[in-house]
């Protein structure tokens, strides 16, 4: 129940708070006095506490409103609600990871690829291969930044080792362009056309694509500087530069010269090299057998097919070693020397031809012997060994 003497004692205590008061008022030419009973008071302060109330809880709604919207004060989650938002949460870490480690995994292989593509270039050993351009995301970069940042610095002193290793690779196709040149070989020759290229135009869509599309074009021009010095040297493999037999004594030069038989000026395609019957002769370069047989005043004939448009032709035979279509190397045995064909005595003829032109052999035949020979008083005189038919020169 409700104690009333205590509440009568409680608004008694309360409505000493509230006694008649007087105010003065100066308007600044008179004073006025007003007077304000207790319970007027009172009724004053129940209308203000009453709009503090409603005040209070209209600020709490509206505080309460806005924490609802920011989703502070969401309704407890059930146990599989909480265990699909775990896993969603997981899936995005984890699409996250893969796409660092994908980025990680790029950037690591182009390192290596980019390096041995260097080191091949640099040493002159190894097949330097092309490394091809993979684009990655941006975002994916982004994300991946702190972590391939190591790779990133290796990326970048490797783009200056390119650039140095494109120069050496350059100076060494000059040097190799002037051998072939010094052999009356013009090294366009040898260059196989560009590869045909194409495709739809597509900007890069960021800074570190242009700077990766950079790099990349060092890299580029590296490789197409090797691959033009590979390809040069590949086609010197097909230039004659060894001797045909072991021991070379020249008895006549190319050119124009005295026919042993008739006395008359007469073109002589080739060098002749004087030797016993059944001396050992071999192939000068790689090639392929394009004839193994009797030929006019060749006598007993192998010509062999280097490829672009490079032969050599050995005659006067004693023994044919090889047979029309079968691939030899340098330094192999092909035949046995002698005297057949236009011939006077033992010896061999030996001839180089470009386009089907014949060239003096002579700068071909780069050994020590091949210089001793040129200092030879024999090579100027009257040929020792001569032909014995008015077929094709000896």
């Amino acid at each position: 129940m409700i104690n009333i003497s205590g509440l009568r004692g409680a608004l008694a205590r309360l409505g000493q708070h509230f006694k008649t008061r007087d105010f003065i008022f100066h308007d600044g030419r008179d004073l006025r006095r007003f007077s304000i009973a207790g319970r007027t008071q009172a009724a004053l302060a129940a209308a203000g506490a009453v709009t503090l109330v409603f005040s209070a809880y209209g600020v709490a709604q509206a505080g309460a409103s806005a924490i609802a919207l920011t989703g502070l004060t969401e309704a407890p989650l059930s146990p599989q609600a909480k265990v699909t938002k775990m896993q969603a949460e997981v899936a995005d870490m984890q699409a996250k990871i893969q796409q660092i480690k994908y980025v990680a995994d790029v950037r690591a292989k182009r390192v290596e690829a980019r390096q041995a593509m260097i080191a091949a270039a640099l040493n002159g050993q190894g097949n330097v291969q092309p490394v091809a351009y993979q684009p990655i995301d941006a975002k994916a970069a982004a994300l991946a930044a702190d972590v391939v940042a190591p790779l990133a610095r290796v990326e970048t002193a490797q783009v200056g080792l390119a650039i140095k290793a494109r120069i050496t690779t350059e100076k060494r196709y000059l040097a190799v362009a002037e051998r072939a040149r010094s052999l009356g070989i013009d090294p366009a020759r040898f260059q196989s056309k560009p590869a045909a290229m194409g495709g739809p135009l597509i900007a890069a869509d960021s800074a570190e694509a242009a700077a990766d599309m950079a790099a990349d074009a060092q890299f580029r021009a590296l490789f197409q500087t090797w691959k033009k010095l590979d390809t040069l040297e590949d086609g010197l493999i097909s230039i004659p530069s060894v001797q045909p037999i072991a021991n070379m004594s020249f008895t006549s030069n190319f050119g124009i010269r005295s026919d042993p038989f008739r006395g008359t000026a007469a073109f002589h395609p080739g060098v002749d090299i004087q030797c016993k019957t059944g001396t050992p002769v071999y192939a000068t370069a790689d090639g392929m057998i394009d004839k193994a047989e009797r030929s006019g005043g060749y006598g007993n004939m192998v010509e062999i097919d280097h490829g672009r448009g490079i032969q050599t032709r050995f005659g006067h035979l004693s023994k044919i070693l090889v047979t029309a279509g079968q691939h030899v190397k340098r330094g192999q045995l092909i035949a046995l020397s002698g005297s057949t064909g236009r011939s006077t005595g033992p010896h061999l003829h030996y001839e180089v031809r470009i386009d089907g032109r014949a060239v003096n052999p002579m700068p071909f035949l780069t050994t020590a012997d091949y210089l001793t020979a040129l200092k030879s008083p024999q090579l100027n005189t009257v040929p020792v060994s001569t032909e014995t038919s008015d077929d094709s020169a000896d």
